[in-house]
């Protein structure tokens, strides 16, 4: 059954544009930003902001997130997500030419393609990389193989089994 919550998390970061990012800031209260992001192999997640961006600075000081993947638009009782921890940090320099030919390889349309020129020096933007930790997936307390009656989360590995 590990493979099916695997499809699940996989299903729910493939069929999304953007995530929830979630940091800690300095008085320690949670701060929630929507980012757009893309992602590699569904354990690397990227998005570019502002290094000025209060997330931004609070990923400096404090670099453990949240990150939430799902669908605001689902029907009621329908709704599929992906809750993700993760250590995040801006991209150094050096590893800008080779993050951003991953962060931007499949590039969706209407999206940047950033390069790493854009994202370095008195650039505006920066690059950032958030590393998964451990993946939960959302279960619907209807779900017909793990529902409880209570929507629930059970952990996943979606980046350890490709699909067919």
């Amino acid at each position: 059954m590990t493979d099916a919550l695997d499809e699940m998390a996989r299903q729910a970061i493939d069929s999304n544009k953007y995530m929830t990012l979630g940091t800690i800031g300095p008085d320690g209260r949670p701060r929630v930003s929507p980012v757009y992001f893309t992602h590699v192999g569904y354990r690397d997640f990227y998005w570019v902001s502002s290094p000025d961006a209060r997330h931004s600075r609070n990923v400096a000081e404090r670099p453990d997130v949240a990150i939430v993947v799902f669908d605001s638009t689902a029907a009621i009782g329908q709704g599929r997500a992906a809750y993700v921890d993760a250590v995040a940090a801006e991209v150094p320099h050096d590893e800008l030419p080779r993050r951003c030919a991953e962060a931007f390889g499949d590039t969706a349309p209407g999206a940047v393609a950033f390069t790493p020129d854009e994202l370095s020096g008195d650039a505006e933007l920066r690059l950032y990389l958030a590393r998964a930790t451990a993946v939960d997936v959302h279960i619907r307390g209807s779900d017909p193989h793990f529902g409880t009656g209570i929507d629930s989360r059970r952990g996943a590995e979606p980046w350890a089994t490709t699909r067919a």
